[in-house]
């Protein structure tokens, strides 16, 4: 017998596509531990097919219908990266109710998404980067964040989940314990320009904002005393942008550039795997084909028969 959200269904088979949906998102939160960003993409992405569907058993969706979602979602102008990430969710929920039993075919085996140009990351130059980094002026919570996010490469979710525990290092060689993807654990060092950005933001600022609140191991905290929220982490980046005159930055850029930068500078690909959490190298092997001109320089100077 199946009970799902306190509805008894039969034998394994019978199983309502929104009943299946519930279940596959709650199989990417707990099971395979995916971020909650990651799900709520996924939730929304679902919704829609949902109610292109409408009421159904997902075993008895035809591949047709798919298919017309498909269509429908690139007739509506979407970008095809958009477009392919909603057709990735459909695909994984049906290969999941495959796999559990409440579908004896997968509808969406077959139903080819619409290809995607690879898009590169746009990494900012470093005479940009100290342009934003000095166009934080005396905001010493900005000067922080960026400097961290630049500095260590964090994604953005990373840099507001640090607490202050997970600044400890040597004094030599000061790391930072990042909580990545999956909540895999990496330690990343922390360069002298990011440590003192930050020691002055913790000793002169951190103080009186938390005391307008309850309390809060968090790093970087915002004006009432709490954990600073994404949206106020994508501002205060975006608004020394603005000052610098480098457009369309954010806290992405400065990690795209902390990895392209360090390659420029002669690291090793799987050494800037590590420091970005990258599981596979071939996800950080990308930022070596933003440098081409770099690249050619290296040749010429170091081929005998360049």
């Amino acid at each position: 017998m199946t009970r799902v959200d306190g509805v008894d269904y039969g034998t394994i088979g019978v199983m309502e596509l929104a009943a299946a949906a519930r279940r596959y998102l709650a199989h990417l939160a707990v099971e395979r531990s995916l971020s909650a960003a990651t799900v709520r993409a996924y939730t929304a992405d679902l919704l829609k097919y949902q109610e292109f569907i409408g009421p159904s058993d997902v075993g008895d969706v035809p591949s047709t219908r798919v298919a017309e979602f498909r269509d429908t979602l690139m007739a509506s102008g979407r970008a095809a990266s958009t477009v392919a990430r909603t057709m990735a969710a459909v695909r994984q929920l049906h290969k999941f109710a495959t796999l559990e039993g409440w579908a004896e075919v997968d509808p969406a085996d077959g139903i080819v998404p619409p290809k995607v140009g690879e898009k590169l990351p746009k990494a900012l130059s470093v005479r940009q980067v100290e342009a934003l980094i000095a166009a934080t002026g005396e905001d010493l919570l900005a000067r922080a964040l960026v400097e961290v996010l630049y500095g260590a490469g964090t994604r953005v979710s990373e840099a507001l989940g640090l607490d202050l525990d997970d600044l400890a290092g040597e004094q030599t060689r000061p790391l930072v314990r990042v909580v990545g993807k999956g909540g895999k654990e990496r330690a990343v060092p922390l360069g002298a320009p990011a440590r003192a950005a930050l020691e002055a933001y913790l000793v002169r600022d951190r103080p009186a904002r938390v005391a307008q609140g309850r309390g809060t191991p968090a790093v970087f905290v915002g004006a009432r005393g709490r954990r600073l929220a994404r949206q106020a982490a994508f501002e205060l980046v975006r608004a020394a942008g603005r000052r610098a005159g480098v457009d369309a930055v954010s806290p992405h850029s400065l990690r795209h550039s902390f990895a392209t930068h360090l390659l420029q500078g002669g690291a090793d690909v799987r050494v800037v795997q590590e420091l970005l959490g990258h599981a596979l190298v071939t996800t950080t092997q990308v930022y070596t084909r933003v440098t081409p001109d770099h690249l050619r320089e290296v040749y010429v100077a170091s081929h005998p028969r360049a």
